[in-house]
């Protein structure tokens, strides 16, 4: 049996960006009938994309770079950024404004991970439709 990739890729400004991510995160998932098929993942993924932009361009201060890949059996979401600084859960006191992001993330998507790569970082969330199960450990994503 062969398996065709699909996968598209877009900058998003720090002005403007988060909200035309979710859009173009929408757009796509509707080319692949998840509105449909997964509109429950079809919210965590737009929540995720919302987070994940929204730290880049926070930390980062510049174009986050998202890549969105379905190879059939995951939908990768990466977001890269120029901050070289990894993504840490913070225990944010119930007034702050902030600092729950990787914690939403983590929440959200069935894995996630950072790559340190030159000049910045990564991270990738991977959700995988319903019925499906998870071939990674329920351990195997950072803390």
């Amino acid at each position: 049996m062969s398996m065709r990739a699909k996968g598209w890729a877009r900058s998003f400004p720090v002005s403007g960006g988060i909200r035309a991510g979710r859009q173009w995160a929408r757009d796509h998932l509707a080319a692949l009938g998840w509105p449909a098929d997964e509109p429950e993942t079809v919210d965590a993924v737009l929540l995720t994309v919302s987070e994940l932009l929204t730290n880049a361009h926070l930390h980062a201060h510049s174009t986050a770079e998202m890549v969105m890949s379905w190879d059939g059996r995951c939908l990768h979401v990466s977001v890269a950024d120029r901050d070289p600084h990894m993504p840490t859960r913070r225990e944010p006191s119930p007034t702050a404004p902030g600092g729950r992001g990787m914690a939403l993330v983590d929440a959200l998507a069935d894995t996630w991970e950072a790559h340190s790569m030159p000049g910045g970082k990564t991270v990738t969330a991977c959700f995988f439709p319903s019925g499906q199960p998870d071939p990674h450990p329920a351990d195997s994503t950072p803390a």
